[in-house]
C-alpha cells in the first residue's frame, strides 16, 4: 500500500517538483487550443505564450497582417472623481489638463527623488474617468498618494481584458467587425463603441511601431470580442502571437520596458541602479511648466547641475550576431554600459540594440564604442568585438502608423 510519502511523490513527479500557479486570462481558452509550442511564461502572475506556434510568422504577421496579442495581465487601474485631474497631473510627469477626454498619452511617474516609478498610458475615458495602464503594481503607493484628493482609485485588471491588434490590416479588421467610424481615430485617440450589449474601448495605441489598436472589454465579453474580430480577419491573416514577436517589433520601435531596459526605482535594490526620466529617453515627458509633481525639484535640479549619470541610447552594431545583454567599451577597455535589448531587424536590415551607458558616453562622446559579443560555434563560444554607433530611436518609421485616415491594406 502506497504511504502518504509516496503519494506525494507520484503527485510532484506528474506536476514537476516545482509546480508555479498561475492565473489564465479571459482569453486563455483561445489561447490554449491555438497553442502547439506549449511555451508559457509567467507575466505578472498570469499565464502568457513567448509564441503559440512560430515565432517568426508571428512577428511577420506584426509588420504584414494583422496579430492579435493578450494584454490582460497589464496592469490597470480606474481612477476617477471630481479630483481625478488633478490627482494624475500632480502624480504624473506630463500636463493631464491638455489631456482631453477621447485621447490616451504615454506619460511616467516618480518618487520624490525623482526617480521613475513607472511608465504607462493614461486614457482619458471623460471629464472625471481615467485609467492608467502600467507594467507594475503601485496600489498602495496610490491611494497614499491621493490623500486630500476627491479621487477613487481601483484596480481593475481581473476586470478588464485587453487585447493589442497591430499589423497594416489591423484597420480593416475593425472595420470588417462593424466597429463604424473606427476611421475617425487618429493617433493616441480612443473611443467606446459598442459590443454584444456592452462597450469596448477601442484606441489607437499600441507597443509595436506600427499600424495599429487596443481594445478593453469586460471581462464576461472577452471571448466574443476576440471571436468577432478572428471572423473578421480571417482574409486579413490575422494571426494570434506571443510576447517574443511583440518583443521584437518593440525593439526595432525604440520603445523600452519598465524592469528590462531600465530598473524601477521600487524594485532597485543598489542606488547607482535607479534612473530619473531624462536617463532612459524620458525627458520629453516633463513638463516643468505645470504645478508642482512627484519629484519635480530632483529632476530639474540634475538638469541644471549636471548630475544626470546615464543615457539610454539606439545602437547599430556591425554583423549580424545579436548583441543581447552585451557590455559596451569605449576604445575596447573602458566598460561603459550595458545593451538591454538586441536583435538583427528583419525591417531595417541591420543589427539594432537599446543600452544604456554612462555619461558623457553616448551623449557627448560617441566614437569608438565597441560591444562584446560571445557566439555558440559548434558547442564552443566566440568572443566577437564588433563596432557600435549610437543612432536615432525608433530604428524603424512606419508612415502607415500616424496615417489619416489608416491605409486600408
Amino acid at each position: 500500500m502506497d504511504t502518504a510519502a509516496d503519494k506525494v511523490a507520484l503527485r510532484r513527479a506528474a506536476q514537476g517538483h516545482f509546480s508555479a500557479w498561475r492565473i489564465d486570462t479571459p482569453f486563455q481558452p483561445r489561447l490554449a487550443e491555438l497553442s502547439r509550442t506549449d511555451d508559457w511564461y509567467s507575466w505578472a502572475g498570469y499565464r502568457a505564450p513567448h509564441s503559440l506556434r512560430d515565432e517568426e510568422l508571428e512577428y511577420f504577421a506584426i509588420r504584414s497582417q494583422a496579430a492579435l496579442f493578450d494584454i490582460s495581465p497589464m496592469t490597470k487601474y480606474r481612477v476617477e472623481g471630481p479630483d481625478a485631474e488633478a490627482f494624475l497631473n500632480r502624480l504624473t510627469l506630463r500636463d493631464v489638463t491638455k489631456l482631453n477626454p477621447g485621447r490616451v498619452h504615454y506619460t511616467a511617474w516618480c518618487d520624490d527623488e525623482g526617480f521613475v516609478l513607472d511608465d504607462g498610458t493614461l486614457f482619458r475615458l471623460s471629464a472625471e474617468r481615467f485609467r492608467l495602464c502600467c507594467q507594475e503594481r503601485h496600489l498602495p503607493w496610490l491611494l497614499d498618494s491621493a490623500v486630500g484628493f476627491q479621487v477613487s482609485i481601483d484596480e481593475e485588471t481581473e476586470q478588464v481584458a485587453g487585447l493589442a491588434l497591430q499589423g497594416p490590416t489591423s484597420f480593416a479588421v475593425l472595420r470588417e467587425a462593424g466597429f463604424a467610424g473606427i476611421e475617425k481615430l487618429k493617433v493616441f485617440d480612443l473611443a467606446e463603441l459598442d459590443h454584444e450589449g456592452g462597450k469596448v474601448v477601442i484606441s489607437r495605441t499600441g507597443f509595436t511601431g506600427d499600424l495599429g489598436y487596443e481594445l478593453f472589454v469586460e471581462r464576461a465579453l472577452a471571448l466574443s470580442l476576440w471571436d468577432r474580430l478572428v471572423k473578421a480577419g480571417e482574409l486579413r491573416g490575422i494571426r494570434a502571437i506571443g510576447y517574443t514577436a511583440l518583443n521584437r517589433a518593440r525593439t526595432e520601435a525604440g520603445l523600452i520596458v519598465a524592469n528590462a531596459d531600465f530598473v524601477t526605482s521600487e524594485h532597485a535594490i543598489r542606488a547607482n541602479r535607479l534612473r530619473m526620466p531624462d536617463e532612459i529617453g524620458l525627458g520629453f515627458m516633463v513638463d516643468a511648466t505645470k504645478g508642482h509633481f512627484n519629484g519635480r525639484r530632483a529632476i530639474l535640479e540634475a538638469r541644471t547641475r549636471g548630475k544626470l549619470r546615464h543615457v539610454l541610447v539606439g545602437l547599430e552594431i556591425e554583423g549580424n550576431v545579436p548583441a543581447e545583454h552585451a557590455i559596451v567599451y569605449h576604445k575596447k577597455h573602458k566598460e561603459i554600459g550595458l545593451v538591454s535589448a538586441a536583435l538583427w531587424s528583419p525591417m531595417a536590415k541591420k543589427n539594432i540594440a537599446i543600452a544604456s551607458l554612462e555619461r558623457p558616453f553616448g551623449d557627448t562622446i560617441s566614437d569608438d564604442l565597441w560591444v562584446e559579443i560571445y557566439a555558440m560555434r559548434e558547442l564552443q563560444y566566440q568572443k566577437l568585438m564588433k563596432r557600435a554607433k549610437v543612432v536615432q530611436r525608433p530604428f524603424i518609421k512606419l508612415d502607415r502608423r500616424t496615417a489619416n485616415p489608416p491605409a486600408d491594406f
